[in-house]
């Protein structure tokens, strides 16, 4: 039994770390706080010490955990909902953006009914998504989206057939051009500081720093050197991290008119093929290696093996390619001298195009062997943005870092959400899981992070950012999988217990469907809203919709989103995310295929996916794909069924690979883990890991033969949760 706050002494103190004086210091401290909170409810209690900074960044996670654990020791989750450890201030709330547009508008968009923007917060997310057209009619004036033509309104839903509606019709513009002009609201000025950067081993050099005319100039040379080689309208993939030269390719190539073909460059050589082949790209931009903790490893070997296309290679030390290149492909330099001939290279004229052109093609793993190749039109962009302004509350000043790559839907997110909102974004070339990448976010004067939940295990586990100081950090970002709690407690920590911001969406919706938000308080590994304009409803096994009770089912979004996909390249739209989708008040209900939880209170927490989907490590792949190269990696193998499980402590999920052997053949489940981590990591992706391997007689099917991979992953929990009571 966890003692309660009030029980805990200068004894628990020492054992937390402290030394015998700072455990009396700290207890007197604490008492002060606790004594000053409005009642004993926890909330008001934790709110206090907080308030007061009772627990600092430096002190052992020993003793936050001691605190934060006792202070809700006796809280009840079902009849309460999740314990909350940031809670918005009123003089807060109208410094954020929303709060700010709400005190503007809020009177005339709610009439009576507004009283501020913490207490009204959940009026007018509703009423952006009944009155969507008002809502971005606003909004759109808050980012740096300028038309070449304006639209004659907002959206239009006279076409039946476009269940998501059509919004900004008869616009053009040139997205990209969006992201480099000045503008007086949000503020960019030439001279503003659009990127900076740190190279991994160089922890104690300078930050480099780009102006957003620099960012301008060398965007404008690069598409000048496009147009030499290239033809409009061509699919062009971008397969390197995500530097200062890939961030300056990416918008080069919509800036020209071409399309960006993302490809993460932690991708097999057959994994970079099938991109390429689906995407119909006629060239890739990439490095010759990967650096990481000092040591090279393969790119551009990878890039040749997948295809014969020209390749763009870069360098990634030096001036120079550290390899012979094949005929067809031109090294960096060679790409940059063919934009010589024109007389103002660092001048172009952007390719405008009307709004529903498509800029960028992202990829998604789905149930079939084949990843679903999305494209991106030039309305994703605005809407991730928006997200990003409205729930992160992205604001001009601020440096945003989110360790990711363009290949990634969180890449292109990063980029558009700092341009289009005047903030600054900071790379950091390298490993983000070390002392040097949390340096980095240090000197830089990072405000927001955002970060992987693997990505902060690692963190806390290492302790790899002790001494650091992250107390500029206003608020944190976390997507890509379920948190961890206690992850979450220790990153909360680094900066006085700033909120850290949930996001749960897809590539297909270019944002977030839930999200949390700095006008609610917020708990730890939970969502607090849907985002703005989003609207959703969760169905029961039967597709009926629960009311506003605490509840679990399949997540049924409106289809009524603006940025959300409209057709798939490679695959049946209407078949993926519509099909047996039920009506909901006169809606054909949009499927995403998430399996959420509301809770008591009216948070959100995700389960699982509803179909075969798994997500590892922060990447959305899927059983089939897993399944197709574990199937022929020994002879001794007859079949196998890929799942995943969180752990029973929460946190990312964990690969678990069931296998029926081939008869008279007989093999340890360690050496076959050994086996397919090895086989999946070259085939698909080095970065998976197989957590668990279990052998088993037979799989369990339906009468059609289906496999039933829901049977073992309920198998799986409660084998792991039976481990964790031993």
């Amino acid at each position: 039994m966890r003692k309660s706050i009030s029980e805990v002494g200068v004894e628990d103190f020492v054992k937390a770390g402290l030394t015998v004086e700072e455990a009396k210091e700290f207890q007197r401290v604490l008492k002060e706080a606790i004594f000053g909170a409005k009642g004993s409810d926890p909330r008001e209690v934790w709110r206090s010490l907080v308030a007061q900074r009772v627990l600092k960044p430096w002190h052992p996670h020993a003793l936050h955990q001691l605190v934060y654990y006792s202070v809700y020791a006796n809280w009840d989750s079902l009849t309460n909902g999740p314990p909350l450890y940031w809670f918005p201030s009123l003089d807060q709330s109208k410094h954020t953006n929303l709060g700010r547009l709400m005190e503007k508008y809020g009177s005339k968009l709610l009439e009576t009914s507004y009283k501020d923007p913490i207490t009204s917060f959940s009026h007018f997310q509703n009423f952006s998504v009944q009155h969507p057209e008002a809502y971005w009619s606003i909004v759109l004036k808050e980012l740096s989206v300028s038309f070449h033509e304006a639209p004659k309104y907002i959206l239009d839903t006279s076409n039946k057939s476009k269940q998501g509606g059509t919004w900004f019709p008869g616009s053009v513009l040139n997205i990209a051009e969006c992201c480099l002009l000045p503008r007086t609201h949000p503020r960019k000025e030439d001279d503003s500081v659009a990127v900076v950067w740190r190279d991994e081993g160089c922890d104690d050099s300078n930050i480099h720093h780009m102006t957003l005319k620099e960012l301008r100039e060398r965007v404008m040379l690069v598409a000048n050197a496009l147009d030499a080689v290239f033809s409009k309208g061509d699919a062009i993939a971008i397969d390197m991290p995500m530097t200062i030269n890939a961030v300056i390719i990416y918008l080069a190539i919509i800036l020209a008119g071409f399309i960006v073909v993302s490809i993460a460059d932690s991708f097999a050589a057959k994994e970079i093929a099938t991109r390429l082949r689906v995407s119909k790209a006629k060239g890739i931009f990439t490095q010759d290696f990967i650096l990481r903790g000092g040591r090279k490893f393969p790119l551009y070997s990878r890039v040749v093996e997948a295809a014969p296309y020209k390749a763009i290679v870069l360098p990634v030390i030096g001036n120079d390619v550290g390899m012979q290149l094949r005929e067809q492909d031109l090294s960096w330099k060679e790409f940059l001298s063919s934009a010589n001939h024109h007389s103002r290279s660092n001048n172009y004229i952007p390719f405008y195009q009307p709004v529903e052109s498509v800029i960028n093609i992202l990829f998604s793993s789905g149930t079939t062997g084949e990843p679903k190749a999305i494209p991106w039109t030039q309305l994703s962009p605005i809407r991730c943005a928006a997200d990003s302004w409205a729930h992160i509350d992205v604001q001009v000043g601020d440096v945003l870092c989110w360790p990711t790559n363009l290949g990634w839907v969180m890449g292109p997110i990063l980029l558009y959400s700092c341009f289009l909102s005047g903030a600054t974004l900071a790379l950091y070339h390298g490993s983000p899981l070390g002392h040097g990448f949390g340096k980095f976010v240090q000197d830089a004067g990072v405000t927001i992070l955002g970060t992987v939940p693997s990505i902060v295990k690692a963190w806390k586990n290492t302790e790899c950012m002790k001494g650091l100081d992250w107390t500029r950090i206003k608020s944190f970002g976390s997507t890509g999988e379920a948190s961890n709690v206690d992850d979450d407690l220790w990153l909360s920590s680094q900066s006085y217990y700033n909120p850290i911001i949930e996001c749960c969406g897809g590539t297909e919706l270019a944002s977030s469907y839930i999200q949390g938000c700095p006008l609610q308080p917020q708990a730890f590994g939970t969502f607090s809203t849907a985002s703005m304009t989003t609207g959703f409803v969760i169905l029961d096994e039967h597709g009926i919709p629960y009311h506003d009770q605490a509840c679990v089912g399949e997540v049924g979004l409106f289809p009524l989103y603006m940025g959300a996909t409209e057709r798939l390249l490679n695959a049946d739209h209407d078949e993926v995310y519509f099909k047996g989708m039920p009506m909901y008040k006169g809606m054909h209900l949009r499927r995403h295929g998430d399996i959420i939880k509301r809770t008591v209170g009216g948070y959100f927490t995700v389960q699982g996916r509803a179909d075969d989907t798994m997500n590892i490590g922060g990447i959305k792949t899927s059983s089939i794909e897993i399944e197709r190269v574990c199937d022929r990696a020994d002879e001794c193998i007859l079949e196998t069924a890929a799942i995943s499980v969180a752990p029973v402590d929460g946190g990312p999920e964990q690969l678990v690979i069931f296998v029926v052997l081939k008869q008279g053949f007989n093999i340890e489940p360690d050496q076959l883990k050994i086996l397919f981590s090895r086989t999946i990591q070259s085939n698909l992706n080095p970065l998976f890991k197989v957590n668990y391997v279990k052998i088993v007689p037979e799989f369990p099917r339906t009468a059609s033969n289906k496999l039933l991979r829901r049977v073992l992953r309920d198998q799986m929990k409660h084998e792991l949760s039976t481990r964790s009571k031993i």
